[in-house]
């Protein structure tokens, strides 16, 4: 029961956050959607990092929680990201809905993160389907965890900062991906 209630508890959507990074009037734009976990920000911290390099790289940036993301018109996108936490081995219910709702994905480049204390191998297939289904054009998945080490060789280290230093060298990848493609 207490199980079950955490659950409900954690996959409720999260409060109304949007932020902007970059030049509004740059041709490359680029959407970062996630809803808040209740208990850490990782995934804030996460997708701020991802927002700032491509900021820094020509992109306008806004970043939104799931609850603000709905309440922006539709515009001609050049990339979405868009972050997960894991629950129950799954995507949280909140982001998941928002692709599967999200009428502008087809032929769009995906970025998908997802995140978890350590166990998100099934959550990030389950996430990379729903976002194929959308026949979006997956170009970057990575996963990042709380708990669990990033990178096994810096143990010692924050492990939230070693993940937001990762996504960072991750985020540079991308903007050669998505501008030459």
């Amino acid at each position: 029961i207490v199980w079950t209630l955490l659950t409900l508890w954690a996959e409720k959507k999260g409060q109304n956050r949007l932020s902007q990074f970059g030049d509004a009037g740059e041709k490359n734009t680029a959407l970062i959607v996630y809803d808040p976990d209740p208990f850490y920000n990782l995934d804030q911290q996460i997708c701020e990092s991802f927002g700032r390099v491509l900021a820094d790289s020509g992109f306008a940036v806004t970043i939104a929680t799931v609850s603000a993301a709905k309440e922006l018109p539709d515009s001609s996108t050049n990339l979405y990201v868009f972050c997960a936490n894991t629950y129950n081995w799954y995507p949280d219910r909140a982001i998941s809905r928002f692709v599967k709702n999200h009428s502008h994905l087809a032929g769009k480049n995906v970025v998908a993160i997802t995140l978890g204390a350590g166990s998100t191998g099934h959550s990030q297939q389950a996430f990379e389907e729903i976002i194929k289904e959308k026949k979006a054009h997956l170009v970057g998945s990575r996963t990042y965890w709380l708990w669990r080490p990033n990178d096994k060789t810096r143990i010692r280290e924050s492990n939230v900062k070693v993940a937001v230093e990762m996504v960072r060298k991750w985020a540079k990848e991308m903007t050669v991906e998505v501008k030459k493609g």
